[in-house]
């Protein structure tokens, strides 16, 4: 047997620890390098993440009336635009796992009031409303000179006043003679005529927005909408007001989303001739998500 001194063992101890260190050192400086590199999960991250609270796929044979409202009227939005909106299956239905909003053209009726082209609008109020969050739609838009599609906001309960006090959120505006164009804009200010607008529009080179599907959305913060395309940031708005309240009003309250293809009207021009009909804005799916 081997006689160890007391100061000879705690030398080995001493020489053992360290040897077991190295592993544990090395280990955590690789951890660390790859927490610089991808950054940390932390739990405030995870905290912030998006979290999906309500959808529609659009699998069904109907449209979910729990989610949504069809609108009925023949008064032009506002617009000048040509279009009845309607709630006949010819202009909204359900179709191969799309939301199929339709316009047609030829003399439809409502009410006593004739109008030269049909189409749809529907709407998710009182069945779908959100202050903030991350709005998202799968669509195909049709292609035409003066056919508007349109995915957007309104809000619930006008609280601020009448519009555009109260403020519109315009996810997605197109005009079917400009196929790689895309808009995006905030209303708000006073009531009309005292309104006022902030946005942007934005030329893709290369894209043709009739051809194929694409994701359409908004993230809406306080102080903060980011438009988007396909998951990227396009447009980023962090300036408005309301004649009847205080920034960040009026985006500080419920608004509900809408659907609709109008047709003709100030912001498309005059339909032409060749603008094929029936034209068809299709919706593959729609999502909403909070942190």
């Amino acid at each position: 047997m081997t006689y160890v001194t007391p100061t000879e063992y705690i030398a080995i101890m001493r020489i053992d620890r360290k040897a077991q260190m190295l592993p544990f050192l090395y280990g955590f400086l690789f951890c660390s390098l790859l927490c610089l590199h991808f950054g940390a999960p932390t739990a405030m991250a995870q905290s912030d993440a998006w979290k999906p609270v309500w959808s529609d796929e659009f699998d069904g044979d109907s449209l979910d009336f729990s989610k949504w409202e069809i609108e009925i009227n023949a008064f032009g939005g506002g617009n000048q635009e040509l279009q009845i909106y309607t709630d006949r299956t010819d202009n909204v239905r359900l179709e191969q796992g799309h939301l199929v909003i339709e316009a047609h053209k030829g003399r439809t009726g409502i009410a006593g009031t004739e109008r030269d082209y049909s189409s749809g609008r529907i709407r998710s109020k009182r069945r779908g409303d959100w202050t903030y969050g991350k709005f998202e739609a799968r669509m195909k838009l049709p292609r035409g000179q003066g056919l508007w599609p349109a995915f957007w906001m309104l809000p619930s309960d006008e609280k601020y006043g009448t519009w555009a006090a109260s403020g519109e959120v315009d996810i997605l505006e197109f005009k079917g003679q400009e196929v790689d164009t895309l808009w995006g804009t905030l209303h708000h200010g006073g009531s009309w005529p005292r309104n006022k607008h902030t946005g942007q529009t934005k030329k893709f080179d290369g894209i043709d927005f009739t051809q194929d599907f694409h994701v359409y959305g908004i993230e809406w913060e306080p102080g903060e909408f980011r438009w988007l395309l396909d998951g990227q940031v396009w447009q980023i708005q962090k300036e408005w007001g309301t004649e009847n309240g205080k920034y960040p009003q009026p985006f500080d309250q419920p608004f509900h989303l809408v659907f609709n293809l109008a047709v003709g009207g100030q912001f498309v021009g005059a339909v032409a001739e060749q603008t094929p009909f029936p034209a068809k804005l299709l919706v593959d799916w729609v999502r909403v998500s909070q942190r």
